[in-house]
């Protein structure tokens, strides 16, 4: 019983010290030095479909192409709602609105571009969209253990050590004048069994919340 405590407390300080390095992984922002001058005269901004990439350093047995294909869209989509649901609920602190994601997609579709996105420019976009700027981004999430195995550490240490991969996300805002980046803030971070796009879009702009163009 002794030996078991003595080596969950090791293992705890351990995840203790991996989560303090963590804290200090790279960030970098960048900001374009029209940055300012263009965010004065932009009213309405649209939340792109974020582009997601999901892969294993150990491709599991009964990896289905097709189905993590079918899962980085569905992520895309989650990470852009989630991000315009924590916008709208700080809607007062921001200098601009954002379009509501469900038009955004539904014209996106009707012009046959919500799955080709990369295959226009940012200006493109937002002249379809009828908004003055766009946000948009990636997130690739590089998973490193099994699922199963993460479930196992979280049973024993009560959710340390639950981390499944590592995960970098980008958020960039380009103008919808013409198309130029504003705006863009990388990010590595560790990623865990439990946690949700909500937690993660969640977590990141809180972070970045002094340094997000659009607030007051």
């Amino acid at each position: 019983m002794r030996k078991l405590l003595k080596m969950k407390k090791t293992l705890l300080l351990i995840t203790i010290c991996l989560i303090a390095l963590n804290v200090s992984a790279q960030k970098q922002i960048f900001e374009s030095p029209n940055l300012k001058a263009a965010i004065k005269v932009q009213k309405l901004v649209a939340i792109l479909p974020f582009s997601v990439s999901i892969t294993y350093k150990k491709q599991p047995k009964d990896y289905d192409p097709a189905a993590n294909k079918a899962q980085e869209l569905k992520s895309g989509k989650s990470i852009q709602s989630s991000m315009y649901t924590y916008l709208l609920r700080r809607v007062n602190d921001y200098s601009v609105s954002f379009q509501d994601v469900e038009k955004t997609n539904v014209i996106l579709l009707k012009n046959k571009m919500i799955d080709s996105l990369d295959t226009y420019t940012k200006d493109e976009i937002a002249k379809k969209l009828g908004v003055d700027a766009v946000i948009y981004g990636s997130y690739s999430q590089a998973t490193t253990r099994s699922e199963a195995g993460a479930i196992v550490t979280t049973a024993l240490f009560g959710g340390w050590g639950s981390k499944t991969g590592d995960g970098t996300i980008v958020m960039q805002i380009a103008n919808g004048t013409d198309g130029e980046t504003l705006w863009r803030y990388t990010k590595r971070m560790s990623e865990g069994i439990l946690v949700s796009t909500d937690d993660v879009i969640e977590s990141q702009m809180r972070k970045i919340s002094r340094n997000f163009p659009y607030m007051k």
